[in-house]
């Protein structure tokens, strides 16, 4: 019973994505309430099924886990962006650097370039 639930999902999203680019002509606002219509349904049938409640589980045990997270300081946050932000910038020079003698190397081993 499972697998024909997930295949009525499928088959709904699908007819809503159909539908959406068949009454195209329509104003935009009926063609998103119904692709928007046809996703609540298809994901009711989804979460119906076995692996629907399965994942339902793992989303409310995922946000009881996310309540436990110790999240850092603004401060922290900002410290270890500009951290990053200036390894990327040093990491980018240094293979700049390192390209321009490749480029170098090649032009004086080929002769090209004067």
């Amino acid at each position: 019973m499972d697998t024909a639930k997930l295949f009525m999902a499928a088959a709904l999203l699908l007819a809503g994505v159909a539908g959406y680019y068949y009454f195209a002509a329509q104003p935009l606002l009926y063609s998103v309430l119904g692709i928007l219509g046809a996703t609540a349904l298809a994901s009711a049938f989804a979460l119906t099924s076995a692996p629907g409640k399965a994942f339902l589980a793992f989303a409310r045990e995922s946000r009881i886990e996310l309540s436990r997270v110790i999240w850092p300081a603004k401060r922290e946050t900002w410290q270890a962006t500009l951290l990053v932000v200036g390894m990327v910038f040093l990491v980018g020079v240094l293979l700049w650097i390192f390209d321009m003698i490749l480029v170098w190397g090649i032009r004086l081993i080929t002769e090209q370039g004067g």
